[in-house]
């Protein structure tokens, strides 16, 4: 039986009261004014080696401009493209999508060095010819690294490593989150509904192709082909006859040498943004939305130019337009498909609705796309949760669990 899982309010704040403003008598001395609390000083982490960089620097720049800087003080560290560390500026503006380009994280003469000592959490600039010298001490990570390098589990177990407290899945729920074949198993072992795929690995491609594409032929078409373990559609392709499948798993296997096929759904694409429960309460879930591809010249379906630099090939639509009982529906096998992979912090649930109302799970973003126009934070802001107190909430969950084995 489906239980609706009512968004909570969350980001909640109660302002402090003003000081007063009586004199105090020629006989007695005013009370001292009480020191104002230090601010949680937040590391935001962003850019990386993967084919998501530039996706990861606009989130990173609206978070910046976003967070409550009378509550935070921000750190930010970019990671180049070739996997430097690098003290990046305090600029929101600077690191936004500007006339359809992203942003690149440069390269820098010193090198950010996270700590590896447990208990030590200092973060250390290391400059050419210089000793070491310490930048901050660390109270948080709020990593906004999308695919390999950064939501697969490695960042994760470096973090873990450091004893860092940080924001989203540990590491065995990033590296399931991020792998789509090991994804939908655990969804299988969890009798979550999924659609029906098939997975190439890259010896069987290079070794028994025919016996490949026997294993994918049952499917029928259209097809989705992907890389197993890449973001933000990247890579991915529809084949609508079989001849295409070979181009359309080489250009998989450019982004990942294991490739995943998925059978065609007949349904609407919908969307719904989970978070995680505080003191050990239930994850929550937002309202769906969906995504209605409008520009059928295109792909057909929701790939990596629609989601960030051609939003006129798509609606996005939220709340969903959909009866009580299917958003009932929705967010409850959300919320199954969250605790599922054991996530934390942040999940997106990403579900086919079929013409007869039932719903199938695609799969689980881990590290969602989080700039304020990314469907995260708007099915959130359509539940009453701003994208202020989103980013609040989810530093207060990192700061509430404790690192290691939980």
């Amino acid at each position: 039986m489906s239980h609706h899982t009512e968004p909570a309010a969350v980001g909640d704040s109660t302002g402090s009261a003003s000081p007063s403003t009586a004199l105090a008598s020629s006989s007695t001395r005013p009370e001292p004014t009480p020191e104002a609390a230090p601010r949680t000083r937040v590391v935001i982490l962003f850019g990386g080696r993967s084919g998501e960089h530039g996706i990861s620097v606009a989130t990173a720049g609206g978070v910046m401009g976003a967070i409550d800087r009378s509550k935070y003080e921000v750190v930010p560290v970019g990671i180049t493209p070739k996997g430097q560390w690098v003290i990046a500026a305090d600029e929101p503006e600077r690191w936004a999508i500007t006339d359809g380009q992203a942003v690149e994280v440069p390269a820098s003469a010193s090198e950010v060095v996270l700590p590896l000592t447990v208990g030590d959490s200092a973060l250390r600039v290391m400059e050419p010819g210089q000793v070491p010298s310490a930048l901050a001490d660390v109270d948080v990570v709020f990593p906004l690294l999308h695919g390999p390098y950064g939501e697969d589990g490695t960042l994760q177990g470096l973090l873990e490593l450091a004893d860092a407290r940080y924001v989203g899945s540990g590491v065995l729920a990033s590296a399931v989150g991020m792998d789509k074949h090991f994804m939908k198993m655990v969804f299988a072992g969890q009798g979550l509904p999924i659609g029906k795929y098939a997975v190439i690995k890259p010896r069987d491609w290079e070794q028994r192709r025919d016996i490949v594409l026997q294993t994918v032929e049952p499917l029928g078409l259209p097809l989705f082909v992907k890389p197993a373990r890449a973001g933000s559609s990247l890579g991915v392709s529809r084949v609508d006859s079989l001849d295409d499948l070979p181009a359309a798993v080489e250009e998989a296997r450019r982004h990942d040498p294991k490739v995943i096929v998925e059978a065609g759904i007949v349904g609407r694409e919908i969307e719904c943004a989970v978070l995680g429960g505080r003191g050990g309460q239930r994850p929550r879930a937002s309202l769906p939305g969906e995504i209605v591809v409008t520009d059928e010249t295109k792909n057909g379906f929701y790939d990596y130019e629609a989601k960030y630099f051609d939003e006129s090939a798509v609606e996005l639509t939220c709340p969903a337009d959909l009866p009580d009982h299917v958003i009932k529906e929705i967010q409850e096998i959300a919320v199954r498909t969250f605790e599922a992979v054991d996530a934390e912090g942040l999940a997106r649930v990403d579900v086919f609705v079929t013409p007869e109302d039932q719903v199938i799970v695609n799969e689980i973003n881990t590290m969602p796309g989080f700039t304020p126009f990314s469907m995260y934070p708007r099915m959130w802001e359509a539940s009453g949760v701003s994208y202020p107190e989103l980013i609040d909430e989810l530093i207060q969950l990192a700061l509430e669990r404790p690192t290691g084995l939980r």
